[in-house]
């Protein structure tokens, strides 16, 4: 096979560079980030994988080479104390944690469904057991409240109850923000390693159709929400299974993130009845 030309190659990266950017830059407008501001994240990330792939061999003159960052903005971006809001990560995994134990421990199932909790209990599960089972240092009465504020648990007098759609929530601007970051990164990162090796590692597919109605899209996407909702359980239900039995053992150092996504979209007017490589 023949190589494709350098110059060309390089501008299919770009175009597809800015189809990846401008979602992203409305994001960044919308939270009043400027360019200046995002050509400062971009250098600081320039030099974080750098460093990170150079390894010992990482000198600030090495890096200033091979990402075109100034030497005195490298040396700044290494020396910076870089910490992530470990508080926001905290409240993230306990919630997601009960949320998903609730779905696939046995003890708080019936029939496969999660079971309706009763708040209190010593003699058999409730909502208090269930969040003491993963952490004494919260209160249930804390968890609970935000499991409600986000539409995830339902209560009925002293019964609660897990929604249909539990496995997300509306989250605040901090969790919006964890799972934006995580979610979208891991799946960025999963397309990358694809692209960049010979034959692809990660599970990363999706099906493309245009040229529908409203009616049809609709209908489309219901059944994917349901045909996701059951994939997300199911793989939740035998992740924590093989945790339960894994976690103890020394080699136990690895994480995966399964996720699943619907976009559709009402095609600019300009660009309708236009034939593209995209068209079925």
């Amino acid at each position: 096979m023949t190589a494709r030309d350098p110059i060309s190659q390089s501008r299919l990266f770009e175009r597809a560079l800015r189809r990846l950017l401008r979602p992203l830059v409305r994001a960044l407008i919308a939270q009043g980030v400027s360019a200046p501001a995002l050509y400062r994240v971009v250098k600081q990330t320039y030099v974080e994988v750098a460093s990170d792939d150079l390894g010992a061999a990482a000198t600030d003159s090495r890096i200033t080479v091979l990402t075109g960052v100034h030497r005195r903005d490298v040396k700044e971006f290494r020396t910076r104390d870089q910490e992530e809001d470990g508080e926001t990560q905290r409240k993230v995994s306990i919630l997601l944690t009960v949320v998903g134990r609730w779905m696939s421990d046995p003890v708080y199932l019936d029939n496969g469904q999660p079971r309706v909790l009763p708040r209190f209990g010593q003699d058999g599960p409730s909502f208090e057991t269930l969040v003491q089972s993963i952490s004494r240092d919260i209160r249930p009465r804390t968890v609970l409240d935000e499991l409600t504020r986000q539409g995830i648990t339902g209560i009925d007098e002293d019964q609660v109850s897990l929604m249909s759609e539990g496995l997300v929530g509306s989250a605040d601007t901090d969790q919006k923000l964890h799972f934006f970051a995580h979610n979208l990164g891991d799946h960025m990162q999963a397309a990358v390693e694809n692209l960049l090796s010979d034959e692809p590692q990660h599970l990363e597919r999706a099906v493309f159709y245009n040229h529908l109605n409203t009616a049809s899209v609709e209908e489309v996407e219901s059944e994917a929400r349901r045909l996701s909702l059951d994939a997300l359980r199911q793989i939740n239900a035998l992740a924590a299974g093989k945790q339960a039995k894994d976690k103890t053992e020394a080699s136990a150092t690895h994480r995966f993130r399964f996720g699943v996504f619907f976009y559709k979209e009402d095609e600019d007017a300009e660009t309708k009845g236009k034939t593209s490589d995209d068209d079925r």
